[in-house]
């Protein structure tokens, strides 16, 4: 599976000239007109040059805005042929209830699918035999990361990875700070440049531990300082829905990272799985009133 070039456009928008950066935005909110635009139409449309228009297609991959128009028509003739629906547009302040909930809908959905439609297989086998090697792994995310890492962590925790989630980041650096060559670091960050997370991983690659970031962004400050780089394709709209979007697509990474480290330990991690399910059925049971008669 390979990503959609709008997937790729948006994932490589923060690094973009602002005058880039409108073209970007054209392609991405409506690629069926540009697809069928000239290249003086759209550069007229953004309030810039051809030769920026140019320039932006070599930015984004394409040897030119002819190879752009080709790449979109195929793939929204692709699209049209497996009948995708597009919801399309932002939420406004006249969308009623109905219409909300199909957006938002409609925008987690398509995280996950494009999420996992671009993902690098290559990449996350490399993330899954380091992860299995390690003795130590650290994982850093704040805010809404921070609810990823934990989440990551519960999982290798439960199939016996020694393993640790960090949301403080004076008490995440100093974590760092104490890893080394074999240990395993991971931060999380739909930005990929939240500074916290950044300087933890920072300091951990520095002492040697293999560093993984994954987040929406493979040209942020994150991902340029990691060994390897896991990236999310998840939309941002009005009123942050596409915060919701942003947790799903890193949570589509981080399931496939941790079946991908169960099985490389299948027979243990089996074992330990129903060990922890047993643990927590038993404890429930011992926990559960007794039924009044």
């Amino acid at each position: 599976m390979t990503e959609s070039t709008t997937v790729r456009i948006r994932s490589l928008m923060p690094a973009l000239a602002p005058a880039e950066r409108r073209v970007a935005q054209r392609v991405c909110e409506d690629p069926s007109v540009v697809a069928a635009s000239t290249i003086s139409a759209l550069a007229a449309e953004c309030g810039t040059s051809e030769t920026t228009v140019t320039r932006f297609c070599r930015a984004v991959g394409f040897t030119g805005y002819p190879a752009l128009r080709l790449a979109l028509a195929t793939e929204l003739g692709r699209a049209e042929g497996f009948g995708a629906r597009t919801v399309g547009g932002d939420i406004g302040p006249g969308d009623s209830l109905d219409e909300v909930v199909e957006k938002v809908a409609w925008a987690d959905a398509r995280a996950v699918e494009e999420t996992a439609e671009q993902l690098d297989v290559s990449t996350l086998r490399a993330v899954v035999a380091a992860i299995a090697a390690a003795p130590r792994v650290d994982i850093y995310g704040v805010g809404a990361s921070a609810f990823v890492a934990l989440d990551l962590q519960q999982k290798l925790h439960r199939i016996g990875r020694v393993v640790f989630a960090w949301a403080d980041p004076h008490v995440a650096v100093t974590s760092a700070a104490l890893l080394g060559p074999g240990d395993v670091a991971i931060g999380l960050s739909h930005s990929g440049v939240t500074q916290d997370t950044v300087d933890a991983l920072a300091r951990a690659g520095a002492n040697g531990a293999t560093s993984i970031a994954i987040t929406n962004f493979p040209r942020s400050p994150l991902a340029d300082l990691a060994d390897h780089v896991l990236t999310t394709a998840a939309r941002e709209t009005t009123f942050r829905s596409g915060a919701t979007a942003s947790r799903l697509a890193q949570l589509t990474v981080v399931d496939c990272v941790f079946v991908g480290v169960a099985q490389q330990t299948y027979e243990t991690s089996q074992q330990l799985l129903e060990a922890t399910h047993e643990a927590v059925a038993t404890w429930r049971q011992a926990r559960r009133p007794p039924r009044s008669r």
